[in-house]
């Protein structure tokens, strides 16, 4: 069976390779590595973060081959740690089934490089297992991850290894990969089609040659006359029809458990705040083309209908309430519109987030000085018979329950001067400053 065009275009050196300038680039840090382990015989442990389709794979088997030593290939989708320990010198006695040995001929005398890809897959518990092995320097290590290190690798293995971050691929990346695959498959592409393509890719190489490689083997629809054999050169051309037919939708990156989950979140949060209705709607159609489920979105909008506009606009929360209840009776795709009423009014409103900070200063007294006395003066009083206010028992009377309280919707209920509602410890503390609401509207 062929091999996927992905992997037969797969770099095999540094210079092959194509993006991460940062990583791999002259006087990089790969670069440097490389050359210092090749004086000293080490090479440190590196955990690569990244998009899908960025190169960590391709990264790990160049600098295994630099190296000269054997590579282990792994994915903690089916792999466990005696898997990882099988394939240790010191431990293994025959090569676990879930390993790819990817280089055969080389130099069994190092210590081998073990690639692991998906590490977040791992529990902590099986992350665990790997720092003895990465502390002795039984193997060297390189994790794979596509979510924040600093929440899915434990800290231990995080302080044995350094994170290497792989940035989603530029379009001039991509440009570059598509004119070697183009050449590779003998294909041509119109503008429009080798346009869409790229953009469509989202800055993953392994879409872009996928798609690419299902578009070339539609072959030339008899309908489609732009997708033909080139009389000239003898080249299929493929047209952007079909380019789309292989494609099918395009790829939307937002994984409902992973980190770019909550970074589209914020950013619709913060867009709102900033007061750009533009920004707004256009994170909120990121999250709904992907999936999302509105009602989660209806009610992060609650959140910031009372934290960024509160006592601005106090309208703002009723129609967020609203909000929330239309799109809970309708559902997707008919709500889209919905939402987007209500991003675009909150976007636009007057801003203030004084209850905001007013509430966190209350709570943070709360914590300071615990459970302080409520004032007698305000204290509960239940009805005496007749529905007559005051104390009901002698001791409570005794103790003051009550006393000096004034009724405030009395006639003669006027708030008096020196009374007070907070504990004597907080006495004329203010939590809710005035505030200045400012004109923060953008078109």
């Amino acid at each position: 069976m062929p091999q996927p065009l992905a992997e037969r275009l797969r770099p095999q050196t540094l210079a092959d390779y194509v993006g991460q300038e940062h990583l791999v680039g002259e006087n990089s840090i790969l670069p440097k590595l490389l050359a210092n382990a090749k004086k000293t015989g080490q090479f440190p442990s590196l955990i690569f973060w990244g998009p899908p389709g960025t190169g960590k794979t391709t990264l790990a088997r160049i600098i295994a081959k630099e190296l000269d030593t054997q590579f282990f290939e792994f994915s903690a989708v089916n792999a466990s740690t005696k898997d990882i320990e099988q394939v240790i010198p010191k431990e293994r006695g025959m090569n676990s089934a879930n390993a790819q040995l990817t280089l055969e001929t080389k130099d069994e005398k190092k210590p081998p490089l073990v690639f692991l890809d998906e590490i977040h897959r791992f529990n902590k518990a099986q992350q665990d297992k790997l720092l003895p092995h990465v502390e002795r320097g039984n193997l060297t290590f390189i994790g794979a991850t596509t979510e924040n290190p600093s929440f899915e690798v434990i800290g231990p293995l995080l302080s044995r290894t350094r994170v290497l971050v792989l940035n989603q691929h530029t379009e001039q990346d991509l440009e570059n990969i598509l004119n070697r695959a183009k050449k590779h498959l003998g294909v041509t592409l119109d503008k429009d089609a080798h346009n869409f393509l790229i953009e469509s890719s989202n800055g993953d190489a392994r879409v872009l040659l996928n798609v690419l490689e299902i578009a070339s083997s539609l072959g030339a629809p008899r309908n489609d006359v732009t997708a033909t054999q080139s009389e000239t050169n003898g080249k299929q051309s493929l047209s952007l029809s079909t380019v789309e037919q292989a494609l099918q939708k395009r790829q939307l990156s937002f994984d409902l458990k992973g980190e770019e989950y909550y970074n589209v979140i914020s950013a619709l949060h913060k867009s709102i705040r900033g007061s750009d209705p533009n920004a707004a709607l256009y994170w909120l159609a990121r999250m709904l083309e992907a999936g999302q489920d509105p009602l989660y979105i209806a009610r992060r909008l609650i959140r910031a209908a009372s934290e960024d506009i509160g006592l601005a606009d106090p309208q703002a929360l009723v129609l967020a309430n609203s909000t929330f209840e239309a799109c809970n009776k309708i559902g997707m795709p008919e709500c889209n519109v919905i939402l987007a009423e209500l991003v675009g009014y909150l976007a636009r409103a007057q801003k203030s987030n004084a209850l905001y900070l007013a509430y966190g200063e209350a709570a943070k007294d709360v914590h300071a000085y615990g459970n302080l006395p409520v004032p007698m003066h305000i204290r509960n009083l239940p009805r005496l018979p007749g529905g007559k206010a005051g104390a009901p028992t002698k001791l409570m009377k005794e103790l003051g329950y009550g006393k000096g309280y004034n009724y405030s919707h009395s006639p003669t209920g006027e708030k008096k001067e020196g009374i007070d509602y907070l504990p004597e410890k907080l006495k004329n503390k203010k939590y809710l400053k005035s505030p200045n609401f400012g004109d923060k509207m953008r078109s």
